[in-house]
């Protein structure tokens, strides 16, 4: 295969941002700031890299406006370095970037029942099982070994990675990634118990919708409803080992990070980001434009966009200056001590005057 190589003007154009540097000066791959080389392009997108940046080897390098640049180098100035070095990735790649399988059309291994129906060019791989009455949008791949359960439906152009479960009447929408093991309607967990202590499983005939554009990630789980539907809006992205219970509505372009647990029938608005291990309480709902700190414990329901963090969850603010509180709660102690001491002091010179 040929190798690609870009010019700095090429790359300039390709990514809409402005050169500061040779124009001519070629780039033959991308790296990161450590590992770079004079023919890589890499890109600084966190001051806290900018010491990397400075000792980095590459080619060029993709920055905002704001950092200073060192003379005599080659940067490439743009509002959003990370996209631009991901473009520049893309175009590196070229027709490999989507190329997870070597397997197209539909596997001879694979087992389909008579009644499914499919797009075009749908791609189904190895051992993958699909049921009854599920159909299938155009150009969606679905990897080895994905169940996809009765009566559920898939649209275009979406991408199962291996070992996704979708159980029955599950519907997903357009240009959805599930990423390798995301199980969705599996079973909510709801019993009733009774005086003897003895749990009966509730059954839950709901289903799971996932709307257009969204990311699931590795291993996450979504339950089925009792009844309804759990929901999860159009363009949210959630990430790996999440667990979202049954009932649950996920509006739009949502983030959900790693390790959260969000419980039944709790609802958050638009554009809501929820941090790395944070749990969530059931029946309660968070606004539009929340953002919350990883590890919180959101207990009530958040009204107001904004900022918070903690257990329970309050404004970020508030949170931050009780953990400064916390961590001088010695330096406290001591001074009450110093203070008691100083008032017993106090009193026990009034009962001598006094006597």
């Amino acid at each position: 295969m040929k190798k690609k190589i870009f010019t700095l003007k090429e790359l300039s154009k390709l990514t809409d941002s402005s050169l500061i540097g040779d124009p001519q000066y070629c780039i033959t791959n991308v790296a990161d700031l450590e590992s770079s080389g004079p023919e890589d392009a890499s890109f600084l997108s966190n001051p806290q890299y900018e010491k990397a940046m400075q000792a980095s080897k590459a080619g060029v390098i993709f920055m905002a406006e704001n950092v200073v640049i060192t003379e005599g180098r080659n940067f490439l100035i743009t509002e959003n370095p990370s996209r631009a070095f991901q473009i520049t990735l893309e175009a590196f790649l070229g027709n490999n970037l989507n190329q997870i399988s070597g397997f197209s059309g539909i596997h001879p291994t694979a087992v389909i029942h008579e009644t499914a129906k499919f797009g075009k060019n749908v791609v189904v791989g190895p051992h993958a099982v699909i049921d009854q009455d599920v159909t299938v949008g155009d150009n969606t791949i679905i990897s080895s070994g994905c169940y996809v359960g009765l009566g559920s439906s898939i649209g275009s152009d979406c991408l199962l990675h291996p070992k996704v479960i979708i159980r029955e009447r599950c519907q997903i929408g357009n240009r959805v990634i599930l990423q390798p093991g995301a199980v969705l309607g599996s079973c909510g967990f709801g019993f009733t118990t009774d005086k003897q202590g003895r749990h009966t499983k509730l059954n839950q005939v709901g289903i799971v919708v996932i709307e257009d554009d969204v990311e699931i990630g590795a291993n996450t789980t979504i339950d089925r409803s009792r009844f309804k539907a759990t929901i999860i809006g159009r363009g949210s992205k959630i990430d790996n080992l999440v667990q979202i219970a049954h009932g649950v509505i996920i509006g739009q372009n949502n983030i959900i990070v790693a390790q959260t647990g969000i419980a039944g029938s709790a609802k958050t608005g638009n554009y809501v980001v929820i941090g790395g291990q944070v749990a969530v309480a059931g029946h309660i709902s968070i606004s539009d434009k929340v953002m919350i700190a990883a590890r919180s414990g959101v207990s009530k329901s958040i009204m107001e966009p904004g900022k918070y963090g903690g257990l329970p969850a309050i404004p970020l603010h508030k949170h931050q200056r009780n953990t400064v509180f916390q961590r001088n709660i010695e330096t406290y102690i001591d001074h009450i001590k110093e203070l008691q001491n100083q008032i017993k002091e106090l009193q026990e010179k009034l009962l001598k005057k006094n006597s």
